[in-house]
């Protein structure tokens, strides 16, 4: 059965509409991840990690254990991410992120970003890989800015290729 015209376009038009919603909220977490780790993560610009966390940030590492609080977080970042003799160093696996939009009545309010990353030492200006990850992020739009407000992090591997190490 054919839809009439002005069905199919109303139809077409909400799928458009739909991709482009995921396509721009794409671009938008990409760009909070970008600023998380290009800048915060890989310079050490811990004023990144205070704008872009949510005030009741957890974070749970399946090494490491949970971390309860932004401000815990934040403090580990400057006294020992930014301490390390070496300059560590994440690059998200290209290819591997995807966004889920979450609605409440129709509305936006966040969205889950699942991915792999991985991290390197760099010493002596080469990076040497160190391990690889998985990991999921809740966003929140709180007062109209992206917070990351929880973030696991898990499957942690010290060799790609390998039975410990597969992505």
């Amino acid at each position: 059965m054919q839809l009439p015209l002005p069905r199919a376009l109303l139809i077409l038009l909400c799928l458009a509409s739909s991709l482009f919603a995921q396509s721009s909220l794409y671009r938008t977490i990409f760009t909070q991840d970008s600023l998380l780790f290009e800048i915060g993560y890989n310079n050490c610009d811990v004023s990144q990690f205070e704008t872009l966390l949510s005030d009741d940030f957890e974070f749970y590492h399946d090494k490491s254990g949970p971390i309860g609080s932004k401000a815990e977080f934040v403090q580990g970042i400057r006294e020992g991410l930014c301490t390390n003799a070496y300059h560590p160093m994440r690059t998200l696996l290209p290819g591997s992120m995807q966004v889920y939009p979450l609605f409440q009545n129709g509305e936006l309010y966040g969205a889950i970003q699942v991915a792999v990353h991985r991290f390197y030492e760099r010493i002596d200006g080469q990076a040497e890989f160190r391990s690889v990850a998985r990991f999921d992020h809740l966003w929140l739009l709180e007062n109209g800015a992206w917070r990351l407000k929880r973030s696991l992090s898990y499957d942690h591997r010290t060799r790609e290729g390998s039975k410990d190490g597969r992505v």
